[in-house]
């Protein structure tokens, strides 16, 4: 490429930035500032077979087994991040794995949907680099792996990063992968791309030659550096992260910052919820009583998930209050999901005592609790 600077026209005959788009979002990473939190801020014990999400877009994914010597963690929201940085997801064992199986595996994980990588151009000639940022620190120096996980045609790339005890910015640029045996990501809503930063595995993830910056079809016992480290070999051991980047292009450039708004709308593509805030707060729209022991609300989404979502509530039936009739209170018995589609996501309320009053409108509110609330998740 070259640059053409004249008095007259500007710049002229820029094609690229860093060899991705001129213009627009180069972060295709959401939430990677770990400041939205829309279901919890902190969860403990984290360790058995299980996908934990706290931070929206990001999980833990995390197979430790469920012996009394299987390592635990909690997984949090902190607000000790480095220069520029408000919030950072942290990870702190509570319990050391004194004897590690096999299969184990802790790893941190933010998902991709295809459509939203076809500039990446895997798999054809051209396709491009890619380059992955994060700040990390942890109470002790270790060395983890990062890798990017192919889900399309299950091929992984992993680099080794060290951690020190102070704030410091990794910048790995990955590989293209233009090899005969990888195809494009699919151009649709379902997960074609995973990073994933492994804190502690076994030797069926660790048992094989590890090769760094290689693209290759998915062998598990290669999938981390041979002097990985474990999050889970110590009590309090910590492990600090935020400002993750993924970028087109062979440069990590500045970190994009996104205002709390337009990140918070990019993650409710995934996951919603209201309540939580007032103690008689109130839910959705109105409600309509179709028999005196059932009713039927509808709750518009805020943005187009991702896909149908699943409908979940928070705490008992009976701290959701659905008001009839005079502003009468009746404590629910039960709350499910009717009707989800992308956009509009119905639910049934039922109060088995029988004591609505039918073809009255109600709403539904807190029972003097703050415990409540309603979910929709579409997440990959």
């Amino acid at each position: 490429m070259s640059l053409i600077l004249d008095g007259t026209n500007g710049i002229t005959n820029l094609t690229s930035i860093n060899s991705g788009q001129l213009g627009g979002r180069r972060n295709l990473v959401m939430n990677g500032e770990m400041k939205v939190a829309q279901r919890t801020t902190s969860s403990a014990g984290l360790g058995a077979d299980a996908m934990t999400r706290v931070l929206d877009r990001w999980g833990l994914v995390t197979n430790t087994g469920d012996s009394a010597t299987a390592g635990r963690v909690t997984m949090a929201q902190v607000a000790d991040g480095p220069s520029g940085f408000a919030n950072c997801l942290k990870l702190t064992t509570t319990t050391a794995d004194t004897s590690i199986a096999a299969g184990e595996v802790m790893l941190i994980q933010h998902a991709f949907e295809g459509q939203d990588l076809q500039g990446i151009y895997k798999g054809v000639s051209g396709a491009k680099q890619v380059t992955v940022s994060f700040y990390v620190k942890g109470n002790a120096n270790a060395t983890y792996t990062c890798e990017l996980f192919d889900r399309d045609n299950l091929r992984t790339i992993g680099q080794a990063f060290a951690v020190t005890t102070d704030w410091n910015r990794i910048e790995l640029t990955f590989a293209a992968d233009e090899d005969d045996g990888s195809s494009p990501f699919d151009d649709d809503n379902n997960v074609s791309l995973h990073i994933q930063i492994f804190l502690h595995g076994g030797s069926t993830f660790s048992g094989g030659t590890f090769v760094n910056n290689t693209w290759a079809n998915q062998t598990n016992n290669t999938r981390m550096a041979e002097s990985h480290t474990s999050i889970l070999d110590a009590t309090s051991r910590t492990f600090f992260i935020t400002g993750v980047q993924m970028e087109i292009g062979a440069t990590a450039t500045d970190f994009e910052h996104r205002s709390y708004g337009e990140e918070l709308l990019l993650c409710q593509r995934y996951f919603q919820q209201w309540g939580g805030d007032l103690a008689y707060g109130y839910f959705g729209g109105v409600a309509s009583i179709t028999t005196t022991s059932n009713a039927f609300m509808p709750l518009l989404c805020t943005v187009e998930m991702r896909a149908n979502p699943t409908f979940a509530f928070v705490g008992a039936a009976s701290v959701y209050d659905l008001r009839n009739n005079g502003n009468a209170s009746h404590p629910l018995t039960g709350l499910a999901g009717d009707q989800l589609t992308k956009t509009v996501a119905g639910i049934t309320l039922t109060r088995s005592n029988g004591d609505l009053t039918a073809d009255v409108p109600g709403q539904l509110i807190g029972n003097n609790s703050t415990v409540g609330r309603l979910q929709l998740s579409a997440d990959i």
